[in-house]
């Protein structure tokens, strides 16, 4: 037993560094260096990277965006601004990649998706324009406190697999929100529905506003609030936080591309290396075990939320 728990938190570790290796040797000798090495080295670091990082951001459902920006900033030679921009461009790319694989597969509900990302999406253009106007160690702090404090609720929580809701709320009734997919370990069909809708439409209104200011995506907040506080299942929660992220990802993106916050050098190498990690990320989704799919939820979340907060507070930068 002990020995299988210490492999189950070996894997999403092995996992982290496995896409973390690349710009650490990158960056081997980061400032003397930089202006030496050609062009084109940044430009395969950065689809290699992205193509790893995609594979495990659809496992966790984290859209990718969360991580790529704090590891990006530190590793290779890009400003801020840009790679905030391409962050959320990260995060859409891998969205759409995977979308259509999880819904076809059951995992998906567009009634959930839609439902939350209309909203969140509306406030996530005033997270942007404030976004871009506050100073960067503000932002880095409020997104490490916001990241570890999910990640405590997440590691705290002891139902999260498949939640147990006695009856729903009457606004997910009207909307119609509940589903049924089968479960490839539990070999079975699992039915689903949802409640405290209202706490959930409040709490993504918050969540978009967060994701545009971070320029971050948002699925580090979708997955626990559709997990935690509505009820559905991880892997629901999952699947749908990649529609979520297709929607709120646009609205926030249009507004760091109209300040000229996206650099085609530096989108267009990792757009493309996301979404082709996401489409292997997509299919490994329903073969690896729920429990495995939480740790990495948190191993990722934990080190994301550690780095903002240590490059926030000026201590790592």
């Amino acid at each position: 037993m002990v020995l299988k728990n210490i492999r189950d938190w070996i894997v999403p570790s092995v996992l982290l560094m496995l896409f973390m290796i690349m710009p650490e040797i990158a960056c081997a000798a980061e400032t003397a260096m930089v202006a030496d090495t050609a062009w084109w080295v940044w430009v395969l670091g950065l689809f290699v990277f992205t193509f790893l990082l995609g594979i495990v951001a659809v496992i966790a459902g984290v859209g990718g965006g969360v991580l790529y920006v704090p590891i990006v900033s530190s590793f290779f030679p890009f400003h801020i601004d840009f790679v905030r921009g391409t962050g959320l461009l990260v995060a859409l790319a891998g969205a759409l990649s995977a979308g259509a694989p999880l819904l076809r597969k059951g995992l998906a509900n567009l009634k959930l998706a839609l439902s939350m990302s209309l909203i969140g999406s509306i406030s996530s253009i005033a997270g942007a324009l404030v976004g871009l106007a506050l100073p960067e160690n503000v932002i880095q702090l409020s997104l490490g406190l916001t990241i570890l404090g999910i990640t405590v609720i997440m590691f705290l929580s002891k139902n999260s697999a498949y939640p147990q809701i006695e009856k729903p709320d009457s606004l997910s009734q009207v909307l119609q929100i509940y589903g049924i997919y089968y479960d490839e370990h539990l070999k079975k069909d699992v039915n689903w529905q949802i409640h405290r809708t209202p706490v959930g439409l409040v709490l993504f209104i918050v969540i978009g506003f967060m994701a545009g200011m971070f320029g971050l995506g948002a699925g580090w907040a979708n997955v626990p609030v559709f997990n935690l506080v509505l009820g559905a299942p991880l892997r629901v929660s999952v699947a749908t936080s990649v529609f979520v992220l297709s929607v709120n990802d646009t609205a926030a993106a249009w507004v760091y591309l109209h300040k000229g916050a996206v650099l085609p050098l530096i989108a267009v190498p990792s757009v493309a290396g996301m979404m082709l990690g996401t489409k292997i990320g997509a299919k490994l989704l329903t073969k690896v075990h729920t429990n495995v799919v939480r740790r990495v939820v948190i191993t990722l979340l934990g080190v994301a939320g550690l780095r903002a907060l240590l490059k926030g507070l000026g201590i790592w930068n």
